[in-house]
């Protein structure tokens, strides 16, 4: 959301513009970093290039004048695959460019347009790590580089593991098929490696110059490579659409699974993690700042954290208001847990905003994209004030992840749910424009929804839901939760407007299910992006909500906008179904109801 989101007053309105230039010199744990993100990148691009070979069974050769039409005739195979993609003539072109994609079948190219997608998006990672060195940046195109180059580096990881979970070959060298649950994996990764692509040139959206020009040519075609990589593979049974509503999880009952089910990563004695008090949680790192801790620091704390750990490392934040820089788990920081002492108590604060020359995704007070994060009894906040626009309280572009009893506080941009799975249940969450925003596949579950007193002539928007893509598996959905207004915003609401949501990409998608409005809503329920920008493609859906704001008599009337009236069409955006949540969810302890009863 780097652009046209300045305020709902500001439509088509541009964030601030960047400083004048000026050279930065990085610091050397930055030029370590650099350095090792080149290194594997150049390893990835060997790695998965004799990869192909070997998992898809295919002798690849040397091209050759001898067969200069190659790249001009497309096989039948790849003619019909390249076909279901929303990109076919780019498809064609870059499977063509692969060596050994002219005597694949079509179940080949399954993998090989995995593989090749991410020999680009390992090529582009290896070539904007060289960009440091070489060229001075000022401070606003800094933070969207950095961001680049974290996005390419997780999607690497997404692409990789994709391309593993599509070709799992047993000892005798057969292939196995695919589960339900490596299916939803495959969905939910390369969905979330295509927003990725996306993040990255937003960062760049409102800023020109040289490193722009480059980061520009190195991720050319990147987005259309995995929107490709999505139609394939869901083209090939592995997803479904019904109306826009994903159905791939059709085969799922919505009943408990047995204990074996568990993923891998929690372990059955995690199960009571977020129902046990603090203390009888023994906590890996306590954190206090009078000293009585491990450590006094949250950064300190997350600097213990092992990479890739197979258990779950717990931080325990006793009460205190804790601000710090650059708080984020990383995606090589697995299964961590951070607790508190409550809602109010335990706060991690921050005044990031674009107003400092830093991208959306640079402003979060903290963030974590390391696979399996819980946190419980927290409070993520950003004071930056309405006035200075986007301003992050808490970014999670972790799979697995579980918010639970948390406060999430902020105006504009409050809550990134930026990608991946994610749960949250009884949080609090409060905010203007925009407030809870991104494109993971994420259920809020008993949670408020507080609106708060907006800028003059502002307009207050809930939702900004950015799927690109109509095979992402991704969307927001409000489920048995509460719409309120603060007390501000209640003694004044007749002078400010408040919308369940606005569509920020094409494919928007947002549900509510019988959740509680209160009075403040619009009647009209929801507003425009930009006059009628996404209105047949979005899909916005209503089921049995109650309140003096629930009444659909006055709702708007877009093509993509719904009254759900089917009970099954409802149960596609529950916990069990929309983000398969019964397979894992249960092993963290967290209540949750799986289907649509409350």
């Amino acid at each position: 959301m780097e652009y046209g989101r300045l305020g709902l007053s500001e439509p088509g309105g541009s964030s601030p513009s960047p400083s004048e230039p000026i050279i930065i010199s990085r610091p050397r744990s930055s030029k370590k970093k650099i350095v090792f993100l080149s290194l594997l990148a150049v390893l990835l691009i060997v790695v998965s290039a004799v990869s192909a070979a070997m998992l898809t069974g295919i002798h690849y050769r040397t091209s050759s004048p001898k067969n200069p039409t190659l790249k001009h005739n497309p096989t039948q195979a790849i003619s019909k695959t390249c076909s279901k993609t929303r990109f076919p003539s780019l498809c064609e072109n870059y499977l063509l460019d692969f060596l050994g994609s002219d005597i694949a079948s079509e179940k080949d190219l399954i993998h090989i347009s995995l593989n090749m997608t991410l020999q680009h998006i390992s090529k582009a990672l290896y070539s904007s790590a060289a960009i440091s060195s070489t060229v001075g940046m000022n401070p606003r195109i800094r933070a969207a580089y950095i961001d680049c180059l974290e996005l390419l580096d997780d999607s690497v990881d997404a692409l990789s593991r994709s391309l593993t979970s599509v070709v799992p070959s047993t000892s005798s060298g057969a292939v196995k098929p695919l589960t339900a649950s490596s299916t939803d994996d495959v969905l939910t990764w390369l969905s979330a490696a295509l927003t990725n692509q996306d993040t990255c040139a937003d960062g760049f959206s409102d800023v020109s110059g040289a490193v722009k020009d480059q980061m520009a040519s190195n991720i050319k075609d990147l987005s259309e490579l995995v929107s490709n990589c999505l139609a394939i593979f869901s083209a090939s049974g592995a997803g479904d659409d019904f109306s826009g509503v994903p159905i791939g999880n059709r085969r799922r009952l919505m009943t408990m699974p047995d204990e074996d089910e568990f993923p891998v990563w929690l372990k059955k004695r995690e199960r009571r993690l977020l129902s046990l008090p603090v203390t009888a949680i023994q906590a890996d790192v306590v954190v206090s700042k009078d000293g009585n801790g491990t450590v006094k620091t949250i950064e300190e704390a997350l600097k213990k954290i092992p990479e890739y750990g197979n258990r779950r490392f717990i931080i325990y934040i006793r009460q205190g208001r804790y601000e710090e820089d650059n708080l984020k788990i990383g995606r090589k920081k697995t299964n961590v847990m951070i607790i508190g002492d409550g809602k109010g108590k335990t706060v991690i604060t921050g005044g990031k905003n674009v107003l400092q020359n830093l991208t959306t995704f640079h402003t979060a007070s903290f963030a974590a994209s390391g696979p399996g994060f819980i946190a419980r009894d927290v409070t993520f906040e950003n004071y930056a004030g309405p006035a200075k626009h986007q301003a992050v309280a808490l970014r999670v572009g972790s799979d697995h992840a579980v918010v639970y009893r948390c406060n999430i506080i902020g105006y504009q941009d409050t809550m990134y749910a930026h990608s991946n799975r994610q749960f949250y249940r009884e949080c609090d969450i409060y905010g203007t424009v925009d407030f809870i925003f991104g494109n993971a596949a994420v259920v809020f579950q008993n949670c408020s929804l507080y609106a708060r007193k907006p800028m003059p002539q502002q307009k207050n928007t809930i939702t900004a839901q950015n799927r690109k893509d109509p095979n992402q598996n991704t969307g927001i959905s409000i489920h048995n939760c509460r719409i309120l207004a603060t007390s501000d915003l209640q003694a004044s609401k007749g002078s400010y407007q408040t919308y369940l949501g606005r569509p920020w990409k094409l494919y928007s998608r947002t549900v509510y299910m019988l959740s509680y409005m209160g009075d403040h809503l619009h009647p009209r329920g929801w507003l425009e992006w930009n006059t009628t920008f996404a209105l047949d493609t979005l899909y916005y859906g209503e089921y049995m909500n109650y309140g003096p704001g629930g009444a659909i008599g006055q709702r708007v009337h877009w093509p993509g906008y719904r009254v759900i009236t089917s009970t099954v069409e409802a149960n596609r955006f529950t916990v069990a179904q929309f983000i398969s949540g019964s397979t894992w969810i249960p092993s963290t302890g967290v209540a949750f109801v799986a289907g649509l009863s409350t």
